[in-house]
């Protein structure tokens, strides 16, 4: 029983398409297409700005699909298959530094830690990160948030990868937790749901948060193209003012409220992973408490893409975010 429920709720993760948009009525509203980068507890200000109608109240229906990765989303958006994508903003980094004219500009951030949490085969309550020196580790993939929040926290602690740890990116994301299951590497890192409910299965222990050892990072926002949110300023005022409500709400409410509240997004999962979930991410203060994005978090963002080697150069700010909507949002 036990195993079908960690099976489905590792279907429900890699969704590939999930359309939600509350008590949508057709003409009144208009529809934004957002392209996720997985689905994960970790986003619960999105899911209960959908579900407590905080989007139609500005006046939007949200078509909400996951892409499994924020390469794969940031690529919904130049193909126009998506309106908003919703990832880590290092995507937007990316593309700006490519020359591209028509970038994403990041106008809302949701989450301000890495998300991830490390899992090892057996229990280990005293492990410090040099444990893990030696070890098969599936970090995610090379680029990516996941992979350059652990390697600058292994860092940190004076540990290389590829020559005191190997950092297998050879599985895509959405399968490394299967693979794990199957047998390979000593550790994996995993997002909630998954982390609980592997935890639940006995397959796996979690022995250590990614997000609180590596500090405050803008892991997660929204972002457009500049043709669009030029286009769109009301859409885009009115999305980012929706996020922030949802943000105040899930920190003014227990983590069994908020849980009750998004389980249709996690069809498959148990309530109590989804509660302990959420107040697993809420201890070490995951959510951002308004959609703003600081320089200084951005910067501390290509820092560590930087010494993940993964930045040729820095990316200006002040064309990358776009706060004057957050702003507003958030009454400043």
């Amino acid at each position: 029983m036990k195993k079908v429920l960690l099976l489905a709720v590792m279907a429900a993760v890699g969704l590939i398409v999930f359309t939600a948009c509350g008590r949508r009525s057709d003409g009144d509203l208009t529809t934004v297409r957002v392209s996720e980068v997985t689905r994960s507890v970790f986003y619960a200000p999105q899911y209960a700005a959908i579900a407590l109608g905080f989007f139609e109240d500005e006046g939007i229906a949200v078509d909400l699909f996951t892409s499994d990765g924020a390469d794969r989303v940031m690529t919904a958006l130049l193909t126009g298959a998506a309106d908003i994508g919703f990832s880590g903003p290092e995507a937007t980094i990316y593309v700006f530094n490519e020359g591209r004219a028509d970038h994403a500009v990041v106008f809302a951030q949701v989450t301000k830690r890495d998300g991830s949490f490390l899992i090892a085969r057996e229990p280990m309550p005293d492990f410090t990160w040099r444990d893990i020196i030696g070890a098969h580790v599936l970090p995610g993939r090379r680029g990516g948030m996941p992979f350059m929040a652990l390697e600058y926290v292994v860092r940190q602690h004076g540990i290389m990868p590829g020559t005191d740890v190997d950092f297998d990116t050879s599985i895509q994301f959405a399968a490394m937790v299967g693979a794990f299951m199957s047998g390979t590497a000593d550790f994996v890192t995993a997002f909630e749901p998954v982390a609980s409910t592997v935890e639940l299965e006995g397959r796996g222990f979690v022995v250590a948060s990614v997000g609180e050892a590596s500090g405050e990072i803008p892991y997660t926002a929204y972002y457009a193209l500049g043709s669009y949110i030029s286009a769109n300023p009301e859409t885009i005022q009115g999305f980012t003012s929706a996020i922030a409500r949802a943000q105040k709400w899930v920190t003014d409410n227990h983590a069994s409220l908020v849980a009750s509240t998004i389980a249709g997004f996690f069809p498959d999962a148990d309530p109590i992973i989804l509660e302990n979930a959420i107040a697993r991410y809420k201890a070490i203060d995951a959510y951002s408490a308004n959609p703003v994005m600081t320089r200084d978090s951005f910067d501390r963002l290509q820092r560590v893409m930087e010494s993940a080697g993964e930045l040729t150069q820095l990316a200006p700010f002040d064309r990358l975010v776009d706060n004057r909507f957050a702003e507003i949002a958030a009454g400043k």
